[in-house]
């Protein structure tokens, strides 16, 4: 039984996420020869603050492209 885990900001409607979970189900069980009643996918949201890239969140990645400009 496959468990896929996503994290993303949150932000996404309720239509995106079905869309997506139904892509990445039909990716994986095609990709793995299972049944697609096999795949679990959890869906983790974070608040913007909670996000890092590089060690900056959103603001803070924001704040130093403006800076830079």
């Amino acid at each position: 039984m496959p468990i896929i885990e996503m994290h993303m900001l949150e932000g996404r409607t309720d239509e995106q996420k079905r869309r997506v979970a139904a892509a990445v189900t039909k990716a994986v069980s095609e990709a793995l020869d299972c049944g697609a009643e096999t795949v679990r996918i959890l869906i983790t949201e974070h608040r913007e603050e909670e996000f890092y890239v590089a060690g900056l969140n959103k603001a803070q990645r924001a704040e130093l492209r403006e800076r830079q400009s």
